[in-house]
């Protein structure tokens, strides 16, 4: 978990659904087994509900999983999680697509949706 608080703002639309999509291609952190660097983009798409959530806190949120060891489906929920609590949408999903290692790469996508 890193020490970063996400920060909100109220939505200027809230009786609208409408989709935001966030895309932070230079995600990084370390792989847990090796120590080597992991490399990737995570990609959020969400409808806000009341709250939407600030840029440059949630880049500071995930510049806090550069030097930390996290396998990347881990990652994926945690920011998922991270995300929804934050701000609570009415969906949201979250996908980790990592850079090949080895001749493989790996894509995670982990959602929410309210009930």
């Amino acid at each position: 978990m890193t020490d970063v608080t996400l920060e909100t703002f109220p939505n200027p639309a809230p009786e609208r659904d409408y989709e935001i999509a966030i895309r932070c291609p230079e995600f990084t952190s370390v792989c847990p087994m090796t120590g080597l660097p992991d490399f990737g983009e995570i990609r959020i798409t969400y409808t806000p509900d009341e709250r939407c959530l600030e840029l440059k806190a949630l880049k500071y949120y995930l510049n806090g999983f550069r030097n930390r060891g996290v396998f990347y489906e881990r990652a994926t929920n945690e920011i998922l999680d991270t995300l929804v609590a934050a701000c609570r949408p009415r969906r949201m999903t979250v996908v980790g697509d990592f850079t090949v290692r080895g001749g493989m790469s790996t894509q995670v996508t982990a959602a929410y949706a309210r009930t």
